[in-house]
């Protein structure tokens, strides 16, 4: 898959603020009477339609393309909310990876260039955390990001979305991946490790 990168407004910033036991617990409940009752998603439609549709934005940069997989998101999710069970992770998390999928297989079946909304605060930060970078300058590692990205895999890349150009804590990550949050960090950073390593070659 190839990458197109574009620089993120404010205005698609996708900080989340952490979600509580009690909140998910009640939460739960809402979800329950839905699968009861399909009128009763409203509400969670109504509170997660605008983050998940920046979510999908970010990697379309077009609006009318991104309200469209959104609305599948929500359609597919109140097909199988019946099957959803709590597990201890936010509801949104679920409803991510639904878009995580419908974003991947929109790309795969139209073969077009899928968008990296890069956040240009987050440069120095993951170069700090990559280490020495064999004294490379900024603006220098901004033009190298995309070829070297266009070589990591898909879950690869989506790690250094979410963790930096999104800014999401490693326990929202891991509730989203589906993984522990020890097994975040770690998957983290080894593709730090292997993005800086495609970097290096590179610029030889």
């Amino acid at each position: 898959m190839q990458y197109s990168l574009t620089i993120n407004p404010s205005y698609l910033s996708s900080k989340t603020q952490s979600v509580t036991k009690k909140a998910m617990q009640q939460e739960w409940q809402e979800i329950q009477t839905a699968q009861q009752s399909p009128a009763m998603f409203r509400p969670l439609y109504d509170r997660y339609y605008e983050p998940i549709f920046r979510y999908i934005y970010r990697r379309t940069s077009d609006e009318s393309l991104s309200a469209d997989l959104c609305s599948e998101v929500f359609f597919k999710a109140m097909q199988k909310l019946g099957g959803y069970e709590f597990k201890g992770v936010p509801f949104s998390a679920w409803l991510y990876r639904i878009a995580s999928n419908e974003i991947t297989q929109h790309f795969r079946n139209t073969q077009k260039n899928r968008t990296v909304s890069v956040e240009m605060t987050a440069l120095p930060e993951i170069m700090e955390e990559m280490g020495d970078l064999e004294s490379i300058e900024q603006y220098q590692f901004r033009e190298a990001l995309i070829p070297c990205l266009n070589e990591l895999k898909p879950k690869d890349l989506e790690i250094i979305e979410l963790r930096f150009f999104e800014q999401r804590p490693f326990k929202e990550i891991a509730d989203l991946l589906a993984i522990t949050e020890s097994s975040c960090k770690m998957r983290t950073y080894r593709v730090l490790e292997r993005l800086k390593k495609i970097i290096l070659k590179n610029k030889r």
